[in-house]
């Protein structure tokens, strides 16, 4: 079976997909990731086809902060958006059997799907229904709003993914020749949705529907043939673990403030670092500091102390299943939620927003990290649970029993 995966966003929307495709591949179906392009490499080193969607979500974030009003960084976004239908749009005409799409295109994936008769199955890395239990990431003034509270927090965040889209998706169906309406599914016609998370990280509430099912994550695959930079692999063994620090797709052009700062949090903690550039362009140097580009986090998080992260569901992730403690820095979307949920779990001994990061605080919270056994204990045991998990393996199933090959 031909299966197409549409993706959105930075890395961390694009890597989970490289495994959950690998797996697929190797049951024996044909698999490729629709994503920006600067994620071509990344899916095709790990064996998947790859379609381009238009578009560049780094580019996209450096221009809202450069933007001079609202209606500039509105007009940004709607030609992102509006790039990414017509990507869309060609990626599913290329030919494909079935349709996994992540929450954000969901809109998209879906008109585009119903135009050509192709099957599509919403494939989640956040949770994406509203509930009683939790606001859904994204969700404004998310703390202490109760049950009903945390429920009309949870529909505020689809209304406003639907209204982001909406446009894009009116302006889709009309080239498509479609109704200017979706007609509601009936309940036969509802397909499960997957979502690739952990339920011993946050567990399926039990007020989602029962057709969405939580079976854990999809782990990134690894490119075919990598292997550790040599600077690296020397500086790992040059002493005891260091600590990972990186913002992933966060805070671009920050570069210089937050290398200074992130030197002087290492010291005043008494650790050695290693520093992931990212969007930001984080450097490092030195006896104790060592900066890198992209290396997968499956292999580099187990050979650390902790991880100072953003928090994105991605790198939560690989925290987790590495069984180190963290000290997450959450900037937007879904990071605070998941910052939230790091410690609440007992992994991380405290949530230090971005906006209040200083190199006294980041180095205290490394010490703390470091230094309470408490944290890395609860890590521990959290990653033997994830450990016995399989994420992938009921999407597979569900696609072999209602599609076939």
């Amino acid at each position: 079976m031909r299966i197409l995966i549409i993706t959105a966003g930075s890395r961390g929307d694009v890597a989970p997909f490289t495994g959950l495709g690998r797996r697929l591949l190797d049951a024996g179906h044909e698999v490729a990731v629709a994503a920006h392009p600067a994620f071509a490499a990344l899916v095709g080193g790990c064996g998947l086809g790859y379609r381009p969607l238009p578009g560049d979500p780094e580019e996209l974030i450096r221009g809202w902060s450069r933007a001079a009003s609202r209606e500039e960084a509105r007009a940004l976004t709607r030609a992102y958006v509006d790039g990414l239908a017509d990507g869309v749009e060609r990626a599913v005409a290329d030919g494909t059997d079935l349709v996994l799409t992540a929450f954000a295109p969901a809109p998209l994936s879906e008109t585009a799907g119903e135009a050509l008769g192709v099957p599509v199955l919403e494939t989640h890395l956040v949770p994406a229904f509203a509930t009683r239990e939790f606001a859904l990431p994204g969700a404004t003034d998310a703390d202490g709003l109760g049950p009903e509270g945390n429920l009309a927090a949870g529909h505020d965040v689809v209304r406003r993914r639907d209204q982001l889209f909406a446009g894009a998706a009116t302006r889709l169906r009309s080239r498509l020749g479609l109704p200017e309406a979706a007609p509601a599914p009936s309940e036969a016609d509802r397909r499960p949705v997957f979502a690739g998370f952990s339920p011993s990280v946050l567990p399926r509430p039990a007020d989602w529907p029962t057709r969405v099912e939580v079976p854990g994550y999809w782990w990134p695959a690894r490119p075919d043939g990598w292997r550790p930079p040599a600077e690296l692999a020397d500086f790992l063994q040059a002493g005891p673990p260091p600590v990972f620090i990186g913002f992933g797709s966060m805070a671009p052009g920050h570069g210089e403030r937050l290398s200074d700062l992130v030197a002087a949090a290492v010291k005043r903690a008494g650790v050695r670092a290693v520093v992931q550039a990212g969007w930001a362009d984080l450097g490092g140097g030195g006896d104790d500091v060592l900066a890198i580009g992209d290396v997968p986090h499956d292999w580099l998080f187990p050979r650390t102390a902790a991880v100072v992260h953003h928090a994105g569901a991605g790198t939560t992730g690989a925290g987790l299943r590495a069984g180190v403690p963290a000290v997450p820095v959450p900037v937007m979307a879904d990071q605070p939620f998941w910052a939230d949920r790091l410690h609440r779990l007992g992994v991380a001994p405290l949530v230090l927003p971005f906006e209040e990061l200083s190199a006294e605080a980041l180095g205290a919270a490394i010490t703390a990290c470091t230094t309470e056994p408490v944290h890395r204990s609860r890590a521990a045991e959290l990653a033997r649970r994830i450990a016995t998990e399989d994420g992938a393996a009921p999407v597979l199933a569900h696609i072999d029993t209602a599609y076939g090959r």
